[in-house]
């Protein structure tokens, strides 16, 4: 295949809005988090007793499993007869209505090795069919994750060869993304606060996250991961992103392996492809994106 780098066009009018199939069912599961509280989260399946390929859905800093595009994107899993299995990280912050940052606490002591945990215990209780009774063991699973959960979906994939795809879309190509003048008071405060631009809200993130990395830093380090990765990869990425530049999906590209690995930059589209939160409904952007995030995971699940 060889690491491929293409425009994808997206031709106002080019591409139709596809229609969730109404049949697709949701059910909601909850597991143990890593901080020992309720790991939240939802199947999508047309046919949920059957015997079919599944997909993990990771979000990113700051989202959250019903944020914009997620549904969507679980819809049109669901909707081409895999499983979807989307979540909200335990340090997401998201309490148990879906949507408030009513957990801050748990956001305060989120790290991407905390991510990972979540991310193992989701993948297990689903490869284990003891994710929900009566959902059998998938078939195949493969893993798809937006921003700084497409380096935690990187991750995982990288240390676990049986999963059989991975998609991601504006994946970081590294945990730290702030610079040493921020870093300095975040130690002499013991936290910063992060701005929720949706809400407004201050968040506050402590200093486990700085601690993960300087003992995990290389564990924890996608750029490592995208070169021992032995998973097809499509890498997707907004030619407009403004919060993760192209080049960070092209330093990814240049590590993983060229024989599974393709790039695809969307032409102007922006971090979320234009989607906005709440659902103000799709782009030509997000079209394109979700059809070759379909077509990947239909190639190499079923």
């Amino acid at each position: 295949m060889g690491v491929v780098e293409h425009e994808a066009e997206c031709n106002g009018g080019s591409l139709e809005v596809k229609a969730l199939v109404a049949t697709a069912r949701t059910f909601p599961f909850e597991l143990i988090g890593v901080d020992g509280g309720p790991l939240r989260g939802e199947v999508r399946s047309q046919a949920p007793a059957e015997m079919r390929p599944a997909v993990v859905v990771c979000h990113g800093f700051k989202g959250f499993k019903d944020w914009g595009f997620f549904p969507t994107v679980a819809g049109r899993i669901a909707q081409a007869g895999m499983t979807a299995v989307t979540f909200n990280f335990s340090g997401s912050g998201i309490g148990p209505d879906g949507s408030s940052f009513s957990e801050p606490e748990r956001f305060r002591r989120a790290t991407p090795s905390r991510d990972l945990a979540d991310l193992r215990s989701i993948w297990n209780a689903l490869r284990d069919g003891c994710l929900l009774d009566a959902l059998p063991t998938p078939s195949a699973i493969g893993i798809f994750g937006h921003s700084r959960g497409g380096a935690t979906a990187l991750l995982h994939a990288s240390a676990h060869p049986e999963c059989r795809a991975l998609v991601t879309w504006s994946a970081i190509s590294s945990h730290m993304r702030w610079g040493p003048k921020t870093i300095r008071r975040w130690r002499k405060q013991g936290m910063i606060e992060i701005v929720n631009a949706r809400t407004g809200e201050l968040l506050p993130l402590g200093l486990d996250y700085l601690e993960d990395l300087e003992r995990n830093g290389e564990r924890l380090d996608p750029v490592t991961a995208a070169r021992r990765l032995a998973t097809p990869w499509r890498v997707l990425h907004g030619g407009a992103d403004e919060t993760v530049k192209v080049a960070e999906a092209r330093a990814l590209c240049a590590a993983a392996p060229e024989a599974t690995t393709e790039l695809v930059v969307i032409e102007g589209g922006s971090h979320t492809l234009g989607a906005q939160h709440p659902w103000a409904g799709s782009t030509v952007q997000l079209d394109r994106a979700l059809d070759l995030t379909i077509d990947w995971f239909v190639r190499y699940l079923f």
